[in-house]
């Protein structure tokens, strides 16, 4: 299997296969490559509606060019517990920011979601953050004002009245109810749609068609989010010693 970086004509490959309508996987096996260079090439360079070989091939020299002072004052990689493989998880982190931010997440808070995913204690302060994906501490902050208020952290004071900033499956049952009651506001106000423009109209009747499968899709969310928070805890119940 071929390793390095995409090649131009690799990159045009990548893009015909995109118009073509192509899964990922099947590009990435007509290129001889790991499905997930193929899926981060794409989310990195403008989504598959959006990709472009030439401007991909310009944005990755360019990247290039800025990583090299950086590469030469620190060559050595920080050491991974539980002899995990540095460059494995440097690449996997890469992959999962990419398809973070393909699920409409800014590039800096799919950043500090990664980070906080991929730590065994599922916790870290700001500091912490800052310094792992060396950045500002106000590009951290910003990133986690949005997680907090999308329900995806909670914050916390640890032992000396530090914050820190935690993941865990009670996190994701929370951030899914709360999609659930937003769409919830969005079935009402689609209904109120319904009374204003005339219950015969043509707008009327799209409306109450959008209200009905968003109130179907909610209820569903509802029990399968109840159903697998009932599973995790009996499974955990079941584990602990």
């Amino acid at each position: 299997m071929p390793g390095g970086r995409l090649t131009q004509q690799e990159r045009q490959q990548i893009a015909l296969g995109l118009a073509d309508s192509l899964p990922y996987a099947e590009i990435a096996r007509r290129l001889d490559r790991p499905t997930s260079t193929v899926t981060r090439e794409v989310m990195r360079n403008g989504g598959p509606t959006a990709y472009r070989a030439d401007l991909a091939q310009r944005a990755t020299e360019r990247r290039a060019h800025r990583r090299k002072p950086a590469a030469a004052r620190g060559a050595e990689a920080a050491p991974q517990p539980h002899g995990r493989d540095a460059e494995a998880v440097a690449e996997y982190e890469e992959v999962l920011t990419t398809v973070l931010m393909g699920q409409g997440l800014p590039k800096m808070t799919a950043r500090v979601l990664t980070c906080l995913f991929t730590t065994d204690a599922g916790s870290v302060t700001a500091s912490e953050l800052a310094r792992r994906l060396q950045v500002s501490p106000a590009s951290i902050s910003k990133a986690i004002a949005f997680l907090e208020s999308q329900s995806l952290v909670r914050r916390e004071r640890d032992e000396r009245r530090r914050d820190r900033y935690i993941v865990d499956d009670e996190l994701f049952y929370q951030s899914t109810i709360a999609a659930a009651r937003a769409n919830e506001q969005l079935v009402q106000t689609a209904r109120q749609g319904v009374a204003v423009l005339g219950r015969d109209t043509a707008a009327a009747a799209r409306l109450e068609n959008i209200a009905r499968f968003l109130d179907f899709i909610g209820e569903s969310i509802l029990r399968a989010a109840e159903q697998a928070r009932e599973v995790l805890h009996t499974e955990r119940a079941e584990e602990a010693p």
